[in-house]
């Protein structure tokens, strides 16, 4: 059986490119394109390809948005299409999460297929790549300004700038926006290395908070202090986290 490939870009001469390239090849077949983010992320859950090119730089959520809402351990085999720096590809290089930059070479296309071909049976180890890659560029130019989370059928586009506060809940953390809440399979250490670290702080061992939402901090006891946000919510500051606090005294 031919692999199954879906090709994400948002530019139409890109995914034009990508399929005439896989054409050349016997075992695989194109089962469908998508032009933003949002849309990889539906065609990846109901189509279940084999491989996906994903480019990086998108509108609404770039290709490692996909990848934060698919879930890493989910992520067919993935090439990503890329014109980043000579930075970015040796990230690319050390995780070996193979890569093509654009425009696309014949010779480097088919080195990425023989990739797919020796890598796609190993599942575990794409999913620590991809994990591994995600936290060294996680500071870098491809920060998300926003999170792709699942409620029931539909996908909802979670600005960054709206989230009041996070809280952990076993192996998801749950995002508060305005009264209602969104749960995400990352870790706490996972989603502060995905976020501003100028504009979101963690408090506690289980409470990150946005602090444009935070209205005034009081002591408690023991030395924590109780953070009030604007709309009444009453978060506990751990002492062990107060110095964050020490640059604005």
């Amino acid at each position: 059986m031919p692999l199954r490939a879906l090709i994400v870009d948002d530019e139409v001469l890109a995914r034009q490119r990508t399929r005439q390239l896989l054409d050349d090849e016997a075992d695989f077949v194109v089962i469908g394109e998508a032009s933003n983010g949002v849309e990889a992320v539906t065609l990846i859950e109901s189509l279940q390809p084999d491989l996906v090119f994903l480019d990086i730089q998108m509108p609404l959520l770039d290709g490692f948005g996909v990848i934060d809402a698919i879930g890493a351990e989910h992520m067919p085999a993935t090439l990503f299409c890329t014109a980043f720096d000579a930075h970015a590809v040796k990230a690319f290089e050390v995780h070996a999460v193979d890569y093509l930059l654009k425009p696309l070479d014949r010779d480097r296309f088919k080195r990425a297929l023989a990739w797919v071909r020796e890598r796609s049976s190993q599942p575990r180890e794409k999913a620590d790549s991809f994990k591994a890659l995600l936290s060294e560029l996680g500071n870098g130019p491809s920060r998300p300004d926003r999170f792709l989370v699942k409620t029931g059928e539909r996908w909802l586009m979670i600005r960054c700038a709206d989230i009041q506060w996070i809280d952990a809940e076993g192996n998801y953390v749950r995002l508060h926006v305005d009264g209602a809440t969104h749960m995400l399979r990352h870790t706490m250490a996972e989603m502060l290395s995905r976020l501003d670290s100028s504009l979101f702080k963690r408090i506690h061992r289980s409470t990150i908070v946005n602090l444009d939402f935070v209205r005034d901090l009081q002591p408690w006891t023991g030395g924590d202090m109780t953070v009030f946000l604007r709309d009444g919510t009453r978060l506990t500051l751990s002492r062990t986290y107060r110095e964050q606090f020490d640059q604005w005294r």
